[in-house]
């Protein structure tokens, strides 16, 4: 009898830090690494890499202390990869200061980390990676719901980001290859899409096309199979209101409305070197409130240098009258090499902390008074599976709610009698509100 000697599978451990944007370019590297088995437990890994966040101080520093705890639960053999965005930005220091890392890469070789790892280097190639349909990605987290990434780079001047700085300006992925790489996910069973990027609003505006996100709906539409959709990270001046009604006449992207503000006062705007003023803000943020039932998502920043307490005033009011259904509030971080960083009037820390907690308890209110609507409503939800909550519990999403962000659905009773298919659309009834958890029953 002749035996056929198999090689043994190489394992891989892969913890991707930081946004969605993120999470994309770690589904590339997966995508490249197929032939290993991807594994839960770090000290049993061939392969441990760690796609890093370098956006603010607190992002930082939870990208080096993941990778050196990693490096600490390792086994003595493995490759320990840094890769992604705090990489690419401090490349030079943390190739000095990490001699626990063996390999260091950027934001531009994510479609060579199988040959960097074969080879056991590092390599920062000069421009950064865009996505086209032909790159095969690993989709994690879902069998339903997939990211896609419109674009690289950022064209905006924001005096408290340093993105540009290691990004790059815009570098817009053509239609083509977008409407290509939806109908391959489609074929392979998703159907609820979400469109990301740094500034997703100005998609295609590189290529001498400011209506690129229009055209966009309008080509995605058409594509059989795509049932829901949404758009994220919309930036104030380059977002039009013929956008929003698109959004609003669409039968596939919902009304969902993720604008980064960052402030309301017109003195910190300008400091920020945000948009087109309060005016253009307002018109945009009426307009999509009152597109029938609209889902209006939103991210603050205080503390930046020249924040008055009346400015600070100003953006709570707003917020308290506004109503956002979420929000989230960012301290603001020094970051070198932006516009901010030299200026003279930076706001203490301890004062910086205290308005993140005020602005933080009114979010924290104003989400729950959006949750509390919700209840006695009927709509359509995805069901996700078993939560970790309690196997009798099941979780589920709104159909309009971006996945992890923006909450999630208990359903705990079921009318149709029949066993309940994981990844598909199901109508629920909302019963009741538990602390930040809407409670549903499955209807026939």
């Amino acid at each position: 009898m002749k035996f056929t000697e198999t090689k043994p599978t190489k394992t891989l451990h892969l913890v991707s830090l930081g946004c969605t944007k993120n999470l994309v370019d770690s589904e590339i590297m997966l995508g490249k690494l197929k032939d290993y088995e991807i594994i839960d437990e770090p000290e049993s890994a061939d392969v441990i890499i760690v796609n890093t966040c370098g956006f603010i101080d607190s992002a930082k520093e939870e990208s080096i202390n993941t990778i050196l705890n990693l490096h600490d639960e390792r086994k003595e053999e493995s490759v320990l990869v840094m890769a992604g965005c705090l990489s690419e930005r401090y490349k030079e220091q943390l190739q000095k200061e990490l001699p626990e890392i063996d390999i260091f890469t950027g934001v531009g070789d994510y479609d060579k980390i199988d040959e960097l790892v074969l080879e056991k280097r590092s390599a920062f190639t000069d421009e950064v990676f865009l996505l086209n349909e032909n790159n095969d990605r690993v989709i994690t987290g879902s069998n339903y719901h997939a990211y896609v990434k419109l674009s690289e780079g950022c064209n905006q001047t924001c005096s408290f980001c340093a993105i540009p700085a290691f990004k790059g300006k815009l570098h817009s992925r053509t239609l083509e290859s977008l409407v290509k790489e939806v109908k391959n996910l489609v074929k392979n069973g998703y159907c609820d899409f979400s469109f990301v990027s740094q500034d997703s609003s100005s998609y295609l505006r590189d290529l001498n096309i400011n209506d690129g996100l229009e055209k966009l709906i309008e080509e995605v539409e058409k594509i059989e199979g795509v049932k829901t959709a949404r758009i994220l990270y919309l930036y104030p001046s380059t977002t039009e209101l013929s956008l929003i009604d698109k959004i609003q006449n669409s039968n596939v992207f919902e009304n969902y409305f993720d604008m980064p503000l960052q402030h309301i006062s017109s003195s910190v705007l300008k400091i920020m070197k945000r948009g087109k003023g309060v005016e253009k803000l307002n018109e945009l943020m009426d307009a999509m409130r009152k597109v029938s039932n609209s889902f209006v998502r939103t991210t603050f920043i205080v503390g930046h240098p020249g924040e008055s307490q009346n400015d600070f005033e100003e953006l709570c009011n707003y917020v308290e009258n506004y109503g956002f259904d979420r929000a989230n509030v960012f301290s603001y971080s020094d970051e070198e090499g932006t516009g901010a960083f030299d200026r003279a009037d930076k706001i203490p820390q301890e004062i910086i902390d205290k308005r993140a907690e005020v602005l933080g308890e009114i979010i924290e209110r104003k989400t729950q008074e959006s949750l509390e609507k919700e209840v006695g409503k009927t709509f359509d939800v995805y069901v996700d599976g078993e939560s970790d909550e309690h196997e009798y519990l099941l979780s589920a999403r709104k159909t309009i709610w971006a996945p992890d962000i923006d909450g999630e659905i208990y359903i705990n009773d079921n009318e149709t009698g029949k066993q309940i298919e994981f990844g598909k659309r199901h109508q629920v009834k909302i019963t009741e509100l538990i602390g930040d958890k809407l409670l549903a029953t499955l209807l026939k």
